[in-house]
């Protein structure tokens, strides 16, 4: 019967659009009306800072870690990784939007994997800083990251439900970030400069 509570609720957490709460209590802003038009914690950063940005990224990794945890103390390992997927499913699609689309789980995943799964997480962690500090593409760090996670799970013994979770969700931020492939194929990604502020190649829309 936990089950049946705390993967609802993991839903519930993931579903809170910190990327839209925040700029909108705090700053005034329809996040959705600016930039990319996406609620995740880098069109955060782009439209209004790093401090804004790195708000709402600790916001989505804690809904992640606490949907998760939940899950794993009140109804054991596997429930964990269930209601750590249910939240990266409501970050996507979140019932507080209206079920309209949310962000790339990339932040979510990450909280989810500090309980499931810490010294791959961690060490995924390293891997999105280190690319996105020498190439300045969140993109393309997000997407290295996220095919790096699986990697480290394996690599340090993770259980097979973990591991299942870490190619899951590699493969959610790859094919969500399927468009900043493209741009970064093409050339036409924009990249990071660090007073928050994006140095745009093109003037369509980036994410």
């Amino acid at each position: 019967m936990r089950e049946a509570i705390l993967i609802p609720l993991g839903y519930l957490l993931g579903s809170m659009p910190w990327g839209y709460w925040v700029p909108l209590a705090f700053a005034h802003v329809d996040i959705r009306e600016r930039g990319s038009g996406n609620v995740g914690a880098t069109n955060v950063w782009r439209v209004l800072g790093f401090k804004y940005g790195l708000t709402v990224a600790l916001l989505d990794i804690f809904k992640g870690l606490a949907a998760a945890l939940l899950g794993t103390q009140l109804g054991g390992p596997m429930i964990g990784v269930l209601a750590g997927t249910a939240a990266l499913v409501g970050h996507w699609r979140p019932l507080f939007l209206g079920f309209a689309k949310g962000g790339k789980v990339v932040a979510v995943t990450g909280g989810v994997g500090l309980a499931v799964a810490p010294v791959a997480s961690l060490a995924a962690a390293v891997v999105w800083i280190f690319v996105f500090l020498l190439t300045r593409y969140a993109s393309l760090a997000s997407l290295v990251a996220g095919i790096a996670l699986p990697v480290f799970a394996v690599a340090t013994g993770a259980s097979w439900p973990v591991v299942a979770f870490t190619i899951g969700a590699g493969l959610a931020i790859v094919v969500l970030h399927r468009t900043n492939l493209v741009r970064l194929v093409r050339g036409e990604e924009s990249r990071f400069d660090f007073s928050g502020l994006s140095r745009r190649r093109s003037s369509a829309p980036q994410a």
